[in-house]
């Protein structure tokens, strides 16, 4: 435990010391502009008071400007975690560490992530240091359907992570929803529809607002929702889910959903098209975990993608408070994947943009985050080689503009145990 105190300790420290945006000019390398279009060879970005300036060749360099030559690297915006739970978990197993969700809570909807996302946690170093620099960051359910609002975050070594708070809203409508419901999908979406319909007679009156439903908070955290000024992202998995979730839009036809998960979603890929609703979904799924994914393939983005469907890799449920630096594994396989037999992936830059300017394009976003074009948010990241092969390492971080520490609690964990000499262990992280 004194261990683990010390690393917070550390954590604090590097998190206190001052940091500043600059102006830096990264010369001479592959330049992914993230937006779905080629790597350019031999190009400069430039960011300059925390935005990014200019993105390819010909580009002036301003005098003032800190030179990093990234000659043989790739320079790309930092990857944009679709789906997460990153800093709202410290160890799985730990309960006092974990505010994922309010499982004895009497409020539902207007739970906020904001409150309990923790910048020093040590999975968001060990990922900032991987190149993720932003992330969506979402409740899970506790009693109720809906877990509340999410947020979009940052991953820098700072104390205030919030880039969008409120700028979501999470509800389960799949096999966990039904739990939730009382047992059954039939329950889970008439409780839906309820708590939507409690939340429209709150605007009507909130002063004599009494529900043995919902708490007041709770239906005045779903007006958002029924005006479409918040988007919904609803966690649902089997095809017949995907379809009953569509259907939602005839009764509230303002809703702005976002469907999260979507293993079973190419079998009716044709109508999630149709309906513009676009979906964060699991990269490689292909076992039936459950009922509701006994049609997992992964093949199911690649399909999505080719039926029209704006799709972005998220990671729900799939060591999302950990493990967001699997997103460039998860991209990669998926480019790979157009080498197997009748198999569907995406193209390189297709990939690419599904963990960058995609999931910040699905979350309204997309003019501030995602990409290296002109006045989005100086996200860069230096690699010494294409980000999406195993091999290839994170050289230099940039969030806001802003040069960050790479060192995190594995790093340290490695340097500390690298050469075991015989005799006494040196105290741990006494820096």
């Amino acid at each position: 435990m004194k261990r683990f105190v010390a690393l917070l300790v550390s954590s604090f420290a590097l998190m206190a010391a001052p940091v500043v945006a600059e102006t830096v000019a990264i010369t001479g390398g592959k330049v992914v502009v993230g937006d779905g279009s080629a790597p350019i060879d031999g190009a400069t970005v430039v960011i300059r008071d925390g935005l990014v300036v200019a993105a390819g060749t010909d580009v002036a360099i301003p005098a003032n400007a800190r030179q990093i030559d990234a000659s043989g690297k790739w320079v790309t915006p930092g990857i944009f975690a679709g789906f997460s739970r990153i800093g709202l978990i410290e160890v799985n197993a730990v309960t006092a560490t974990n505010d994922t969700n309010a499982a004895d809570s009497v409020f539902s909807a207007a739970l906020d992530v904001q409150y309990a996302v923790n910048p020093f946690a040590a999975p968001v170093a060990v990922n900032r240091a991987a190149g993720v620099t932003r992330a969506v960051v979402s409740p899970s359910t506790g009693k109720s359907i809906f877990g509340g609002y999410g947020a979009i975050v940052d991953l820098g070594q700072d104390s205030d992570p919030i880039t969008k708070a409120r700028a979501f809203q999470f509800v389960e409508l799949g096999e966990t929803g039904h739990r939730r419901a009382g047992g059954s999908r039939a329950a889970s979406h008439i409780l839906f529809r309820a708590m939507l319909e409690e939340a429209r007679t709150y605007s009507r009156n909130p002063s004599l607002f009494d529900s043995d439903l919902m708490k007041a908070s709770d239906a005045k955290a779903l007006l958002p929702v029924i005006n479409g000024s918040t988007r919904l992202l609803v966690h649902v998995e089997s095809a017949n889910d995907i379809l009953k979730v569509l259907d939602l839009s005839k009764d509230f036809p303002s809703l702005k959903l976002v469907l999260v998960g979507v293993n079973e979603g190419w079998r009716v890929a044709n109508a999630i098209a149709a309906a513009k609703v676009p979906v964060l979904a699991s990269a490689l799924s292909d076992l039936p975990y459950s009922f509701e994914d006994l049609a997992a393939t992964q093949s199911n983005i690649g399909r999505m993608k080719r039926a029209g469907v704006e799709v972005a890799i998220g990671m729900i449920n799939d060591r999302d408070a950990h493990q967001l630096r699997y997103s460039m594994q998860y991209a990669g396989n998926l480019v790979a994947l157009n080498k197997v037999p009748r198999a569907t992936g995406l193209s390189w830059d297709e990939a690419f943009a599904a963990i960058s300017s995609k999931p910040a394009e699905i979350m309204g976003m997309g003019a501030q985050l995602g990409s290296l074009k002109a006045g989005r948010k100086g996200d860069v990241v230096i690699w010494t080689g294409d980000p999406l092969e195993l091999s290839t390492q994170v050289e230099s971080v940039f969030i806001d503009g802003v040069e960050q520490s790479l060192s995190n609690r594995q790093e340290r964990l490695r340097e500390r145990y690298r050469n075991p000499a015989p005799g006494a262990l040196p105290k741990a992280y006494d820096r």
